[in-house]
């Protein structure tokens, strides 16, 4: 997905994870630099995501959530993964599996 995304170098240290999905059918495992938070929002906590006018592909964007966490609110961009991996502009894995 770095190359896709034109960058090229990576390390791996002690944050590097493997993330499991399902996407298009098929379960697979994503090399990730960390993971901070696994966390379930609620349909109140997710808003719709802004018009980004053409900068980041918002077929991408599901939404932002926001959760407040030690006193503060933080806002997350939900992203579709099946959409980035399957979707035209990366390709990265073929249509779903029947």
């Amino acid at each position: 997905m770095r190359i896709k995304f034109g960058i090229d170098d990576c390390a791996y240290d002690g944050s590097t994870v493997t993330t499991v999905l399902t996407v298009a059918n098929r379960v697979m495992g994503m090399v990730v630099d960390s993971v901070s938070d696994v966390i379930r929002l609620k349909p109140e906590e997710i808003r719709e995501a802004p018009d980004f006018s053409n900068v980041v592909p918002a077929n991408h964007i599901i939404g932002l959530g926001t959760v407040k966490q030690d006193g503060r609110k933080r806002m997350l961009i939900l992203v579709d993964i099946e959409q980035l991996m399957t979707g035209a502009d990366t390709a990265l894995v073929n249509a779903p599996l029947q």
